[in-house]
């Protein structure tokens, strides 16, 4: 499908859309404060507890008043703006196209590729919960325009930090770790633990050590978010200066006997639980990892959010698509009824997108079908030079799939979809010259890979397609696996509200019960703990999943991100890839 600005075919279509949404758009914003007046978040209600008690059921009753009289009077023109904005979705495209400036080095990845003969490209995948504001509220979340504002810059401020680590050189320095204990010391010093599970204890105190340690670690490496309920970044625009400028002490992270800063991984080093090794490298970071490519984005579904999360990450990202799905009823999608929200996904890249098709799925039930949920396919331009006329692509697939627990067949047929449309779209977009460089498929896919009651799901084979880095089979996660769904009564407890804290609470398992949504239990049985006494890893439903195409594909790093304490009920999910030619075949082998 064409990538254009203006979702509309014409001036004058898209001009009879702003006028009709503008007659809309006063209705809908008086029943969001309506709700937004009666619903509080545990947040709110714990500022109010010094009020007197007859005060909030004043405000409530007043404010329920004044909106609901406002939006009656407001109704006649609201219906007719209705009655015009409807019928013209079924002329409207998918999704909305921004394009900016590139923001990404080409000739430092061109010399990149051809020196080392790979590149490393990064992803990410989050659920923002950016529903209009008295809808957030049911999910403990509140002022969406601003939250909006706020992530925007959240992910440019983590993205263009340098990306600098600080190792150990020699594994004597480390200790023995045992099986009880975790390699990142749960009272150290925030910098010498910032942004890593997997960081090593600090080397013999001597003058030079210090002076290195405290030159590496600049004072905004504490996070904002300590002094205030969320970050309020302010992205820098020139491209030639970071944000953070002098750099930002990260701790190493671990995989397996992998060399790091001249000296080799003890084999029995510990993962984030402190039990077993990581077979990846693994990192629980308090900010997005530098250099991300890709940004893949769930529940954006308000679309004035939608802008505003846009223009923040416009000095980065320099390809979006957004506003992605239909509204009303639009044959061309499939749906299944009546659609007041899109399909809330959003795609940010730093490389050209060269096509893209969303598809809607037939098969939502309740709530869910109010929402226009699918999948977003995109083919995607890498600015690599080549030997002859290859063309460098990837694919990058988004979805969310259906909500509602206990509908695992839905959520199962849906993934049969996916797996349809992806083959299909690369099928008609694959061009002679192609190397196929990345194919990812991410988002939320609201079912965990230990609930007995999403067994259904686990066993699908998009698992066979795809490889999962955080899953062992169907139904075991592997030791290190951290859930990615919050527990949403305790958003803004202490251990949970900042970035450090619940970079602190993640690498304790005790504190993960406590905050993270349990395995669902399926027909009433109870759960059982993990055999062996395994960690407990709570629901993981947010995926990155890779396939090997013509090129070499390693995971170099995965990342948990706890940027966004206090503005989403979900952790955001970082993969970074290392793709390189396959080995040359020799026709002739000499034995």
């Amino acid at each position: 499908m064409a990538l254009r600005a203006s979702p509309f075919p014409s001036v004058c279509v898209s001009w009879l859309h702003a006028v009709s949404w503008a007659l809309v758009f006063p209705s809908f914003w008086l029943l969001d404060r309506l709700l937004a007046c009666v619903r509080s978040t545990t947040r709110e209600r714990e500022g109010r507890r010094e009020e007197e008690c007859y005060y909030r059921p004043l405000v409530v009753l007043c404010g329920t008043l004044l909106f609901l009289a406002l939006f009656l009077a407001w109704a006649p023109l609201g219906l007719l703006g209705f009655l015009l904005w409807a019928p013209l979705q079924a002329a409207r495209r998918p999704f909305c196209y921004r394009q900016g400036v590139p923001s990404l080095a080409v000739d430092e990845r061109n010399a990149e590729w051809r020196r080392l003969g790979r590149v490393s490209l990064g992803f990410a995948t989050a659920n923002l919960c950016l529903l209009p504001d008295g809808l957030a509220r049911f999910n403990n979340l509140s002022d969406t325009q601003r939250r909006a504002t706020a992530i925007g810059g959240s992910v440019v401020l983590g993205v263009t930090r340098p990306n600098i680590r600080i190792f150990v050189d020699s594994p004597s320095s480390c200790g023995t770790p045992s099986a009880s204990s975790s390699l990142l010391s749960h009272n150290a010093p925030g910098p010498a633990s910032y942004g890593a599970t997997h960081t090593q204890a600090p080397p013999p105190a001597d003058a030079t050590n210090d002076a290195t340690l405290e030159k590496a670690t600049p004072p905004h490496s504490r996070s904002p978010a300590s002094i205030a309920p969320w970050p309020l970044p302010v992205a820098n625009s020139d491209q030639n200066s970071s944000p953070l400028e002098g750099g930002v002490c990260v701790g190493g992270v671990l995989g397996g006997g992998a060399v790091q800063g001249g000296g080799q991984t003890p084999p029995s080093a510990l993962g984030p639980t402190g039990v077993l090794r990581a077979d990846v490298p693994v990192e629980v970071s308090a900010m997005f990892p530098p250099a991300l490519d890709f940004l893949c984005l769930q529940e954006v579904f308000d679309v004035r959010a939608a802008e505003r999360l846009c223009a923040s990450l416009a000095p980065l990202f320099g390809h979006v698509l957004y506003d992605v799905g239909g509204y009303a009823c639009q044959p061309p999608l499939s749906c299944s009824a009546f659609k007041f929200f899109n399909s809330g996904l959003l795609l940010a890249s730093r490389h050209p997108l060269v096509a893209a098709h969303y598809h809607c799925f037939p098969n939502a039930r309740g709530e869910d079908a109010l929402a226009a949920k699918g999948l977003l396919c995109a083919k995607v331009l890498l600015d690599l030079q080549d030997q002859g006329d290859q063309r460098m692509v990837g694919y990058l697939n988004c979805t969310h799939l259906h909500a509602p627990e206990g509908d695992g067949a839905v959520r199962y047929e849906q993934l049969t979809m996916v797996c349809k449309w992806i083959a299909e779209f690369q099928e008609k977009h694959t061009e002679e010259g192609d190397t196929v460089v990345f194919d990812v498929l991410c988002g939320d896919l609201n079912f965990d890979n230990t609930s007995p009651d999403d067994a259904l799901e686990q066993g699908h084979s998009v698992f066979e397609r795809y490889r999962d880095p955080c899953r062992a089979a169907a139904g075991q996660e592997k030791p290190w696996v951290i859930g990615t769904l919050l527990e949403q009564p305790t958003l803004y407890d202490e251990e949970v509200s900042s970035p450090d804290s619940l970079q602190r609470t993640l690498q304790d398992e005790a504190l993960r019960r406590q905050f993270l949504s349990p395995p669902l239990a399926k027909g009433g049985v109870p759960i059982s703990e993990a055999e062996g006494g395994g960690p407990w890893v709570g629901r993981r439903i947010d995926y990155l999943l890779y396939r090997d195409t013509t090129t070499h594909t390693e995971v170099e790093e995965l990342t948990y991100i706890t940027q966004l304490a206090g503005m989403t009920d979900h952790l955001p999910v970082a993969l970074r890839l290392s793709v390189s030619p396959p080995p040359p075949t020799d026709p002739d082998p000499q034995f």
